[in-house]
Formats: C-alpha cells, sequence, structure tokens
C-alpha cells in the first residue's frame, strides 16, 4: 500500500497540474480520490500510482521538450486509469474516462482534446516527428526500460503478475514478441536526452530479459 507521505506528495503534484485551470479544491480532491481508487484496483502489480508517480517525475526532467506541459501531465495521470490485461480497448476507455472528469472539473475542450489524443497515442507507442507532447510522454512512459538492473527485474516480474492468466508458454512468446519490436525500434526513445542516457541501458535491460525468457526460466 502507498504510504500516507507517497499519497501527500502525488495529491500536491495533482493540485500544481490543475492548478492553471482553478479547479476548485474540493472537486480536485474528489478526482484524485477517484484517480486512486482507480489505480488501486485488484490485479494491478506494475500500472499502479508508483508507475504515474514514475511517469511525472520523468516528464518533470523533460518538460523543456514540451508545447503544452499541463496536458501531457494530465494524459499521464489518466493514461492507464483503464487496465485490463483481457482487453484491447483500455486507452479508449481510459481517454472517455479523462474526457468524463475533465470536462465536470472545467477543464477546457481544447485542454481535454490534447490530453485524449496523447492517451490514445500510448496504445502502439508512435508519435510524429513533430509531436513533441507524445514524444515526451511515451519517453516517460518507456523510461522503466532504462532503470537500473534490480528494479528492472522488479518491473518484469510485476508484468507477468499482471498477466498470471497467461500460462507460461503463451507469455513467454507474447512477451518476447513485444520486448523484439522495442529493440526494433531506432531509436527506442523520441526525445534527444533519452535518446542519448537512457537508450544504451534500456537496450541491455531488454535483451537481457529476452535471453532470460529463451532459456524458459522467465525474468
Amino acid at each position: 500500500m502507498p504510504t500516507e507521505n507517497f499519497m501527500d506528495i502525488l495529491f500536491s503534484n495533482w493540485q500544481h497540474t490543475l492548478q492553471p485551470f482553478g479547479v476548485d479544491q474540493v472537486a480536485a480532491e474528489k478526482a484524485f480520490n477517484r484517480l486512486v481508487a482507480a489505480y488501486s484496483t485488484p490485479g494491478r502489480y506494475y500500472h499502479t500510482l508508483k508507475h504515474i508517480d514514475h511517469i511525472l517525475s520523468i516528464i518533470q526532467i523533460l518538460q523543456g521538450y514540451t508545447n503544452n506541459l499541463a496536458a501531457v501531465q494530465l494524459a499521464a495521470w489518466f493514461h492507464d486509469v483503464v487496465y485490463d490485461t483481457e482487453a484491447q480497448d483500455n486507452e479508449q476507455k481510459s481517454a472517455n474516462y479523462a474526457f468524463e472528469l475533465l470536462s465536470n472539473l472545467g477543464i477546457p475542450e481544447s485542454t481535454i482534446t490534447s490530453v485524449t489524443r496523447l492517451i490514445l497515442n500510448t496504445k502502439d507507442h508512435k508519435a510524429a516527428v513533430d509531436d513533441c507532447d507524445s514524444q515526451v510522454l511515451l519517453d516517460a512512459d518507456l523510461a522503466i526500460l532504462a532503470t537500473n538492473p534490480v528494479q528492472y527485474l522488479e518491473y518484469a516480474h510485476a508484468i507477468r503478475q499482471e498477466y498470471s492468466w497467461v500460462a507460461e508458454a503463451d507469455y513467454i512468446t507474447g512477451r518476447r514478441q513485444v520486448l523484439e519490436r522495442f529493440l526494433q525500434r531506432s531509436p527506442i526513445y523520441f526525445t534527444p536526452l533519452m535518446s542519448e542516457f537512457a537508450e544504451p541501458s534500456a537496450r541491455r535491460n531488454i535483451q537481457g530479459e529476452i535471453q532470460s525468457l529463451a532459456s524458459g526460466c522467465g525474468f
């Protein structure tokens, strides 16, 4: 369970994101509680509030590349709000969730449109060359691939837990396909900062997991 201090920091970040829009304090807190409940549902091991916090911290580092920082931050909050490993429409449902909640908070329609577009782009992790906001969000979402070996191992185990309903052989096949698609990207990351400093670690981690999966012993 998240600690009280962690939740305080997260709520402070949420308030800071909403600050430019003059959202009512009570409404902001109710919306935050809804997000907390959504990200705390059973079956989540990686796609939790900790994941959101990590993404927000990376966005903060990459904010100089953004055109609309608030939209990128809001998209980070909502991009995995609906998460079912047996479904194919999580991003669409997450975008719909964001549309409804942000509309109720009185966020401008133009911002909501940007947020929902950014969320939908997380489905295939692809961004146009001139879409800086999507590039930052996607790089932040994939930053976990470049973490230290211990954190990467925790991440890989958490993903396996989220797919516990999948037979081992099928999981190994599917997971290898996902990882190999990332390796085929050149580069994995869009922003210059992540390409330079995160790319080598990400490739090492991914290759290490693929080798472990190939041996049949998991990761």
